[in-house]
């Protein structure tokens, strides 16, 4: 076994990129505080051919340097948006056909390994991702569809957002790739 080489990768450029089809899952960042943790999310959106991420509250956007390093130029790739309010960005995914789901521990969530069977590829979802520390809010959980839950099975019940994203995320397009 070898490593690829950056050749072999096969690597989209950005105009490949903006034109190739993306899947049908929008990523919401609630308040997120850390901007390093939304340029990781730009990073596993850019990955997964994901068609957007929308940034809401105080939630910092392009540009900006911490974003930009951690986003290595996924910033530029991925369609993005900011709305001042959460209710704004579902508002306009609910008219564009989004069932949305928040990624919270909640009563009557639905386990991360359990939801893949009810997504089909052709799905609009978006996932709405709270902050680090407060999750997401529980105002905005009232206007989802329902609440993904990462099962966890150690004492500390949380993950980063960003690791929490990328999870949830590879569970959603894996559904959509095997199909």
């Amino acid at each position: 076994m070898r490593k690829l080489s950056m050749d072999e990768l096969n690597r989209k450029s950005v105009e490949e990129f903006k034109e190739s089809e993306k899947l049908p899952i929008v990523v919401v960042l609630e308040n997120i505080r850390s901007a390093y943790n939304v340029g990781s999310v730009f990073r596993t959106a850019d990955a997964f051919l994901l068609s957007g991420i929308y940034m809401c509250g105080y939630t910092a956007y392009p540009p900006h340097k911490e974003i930009k390093k951690t986003a290595l130029g996924a910033e530029d790739t991925v369609h993005w948006k900011h709305y001042k309010k959460v209710e704004e960005a579902i508002e306009e995914l609910r008219a564009d056909g989004y069932t949305i789901y928040s990624v919270e521990q909640a009563k009557n969530s639905i386990p991360l390994n359990e939801f893949n069977g009810t997504a089909n590829a052709q799905q609009k979802i978006a996932v709405i991702l709270g902050n680090e520390v407060s999750g997401v809010e529980q105002s905005t959980i009232a206007l989802s569809d329902g609440c993904i839950e990462i099962p966890q099975l150690g004492m500390k019940h949380s993950l980063n957002v960003s690791v929490a994203a990328g999870v949830v995320l590879w569970e959603l397009v894996r559904a959509r790739i095997s199909e």
